[in-house]
């Protein structure tokens, strides 16, 4: 497979993402053939999951650049509460949601994007558990394991990364080119 071939996207990554879902989004993205960068806020820091899988980021978050990237994907976990204090952080998916490009979350992270104000009147999904915040933040919160709004992409928890793989790389598929 290599509908991706030529599209470049941003990992998002910080102490106590959850696992799978920093890596199953990463590992489906490859393989259909983009180039995925993990970025954390040291470049070559290795960033260690909930359940003790390590992660290094090939890029501080400083060093990005959104208009050299097609999507960003933000892990779950912990990590989306760390996520969203950096000003860059921030400032990167501002600039996706400016720009149309997709952007990925799952779980807890909708408190990245949150945080960046950008889901007033957006159809979205989470856990559960930050509903509240979802909806407090103007968002239209679904109970349902993935939920595409133009081009956000949400899911809520670990047995819905199936389904949000696909979705994310139909829309990184059917987004235009740079």
């Amino acid at each position: 497979m290599s509908r991706l071939a030529g599209k470049k996207v941003i990992a998002l990554v910080d102490e106590e993402f959850e696992d799978l879902e920093l890596w199953y989004p990463v590992y489906r993205v490859r393989e259909e053939g983009a180039e995925v960068h993990l970025a954390g806020a040291e470049k070559g820091k290795k960033y260690i999951g909930k359940y003790g899988v390590p992660a290094e980021a090939e890029y501080a978050f400083e060093e990005l650049n959104s208009s050299d990237y097609d999507g960003i994907l933000v892990p779950g976990g912990w990590a989306p509460d760390k996520l969203r204090r950096y000003p860059k952080v921030i400032q990167l998916v501002q600039e996706f949601h400016a720009a149309h490009k997709p952007i990925g979350q799952i779980c807890h992270a909708g408190w990245v994007l949150i945080s960046a104000k950008i889901l007033d009147g957006v159809t979205v999904t989470s856990t559960p558990g930050i509903r509240d915040d979802m909806e407090n933040a103007g968002a239209i919160w679904k109970d349902e394991p993935v939920v595409t709004d133009g081009h956000i992409v949400s899911a809520r928890r670990p047995p819905d990364l199936p389904p949000y793989g696909k979705a994310f790389c139909d829309l990184l598929a059917d987004s235009s080119p740079k």
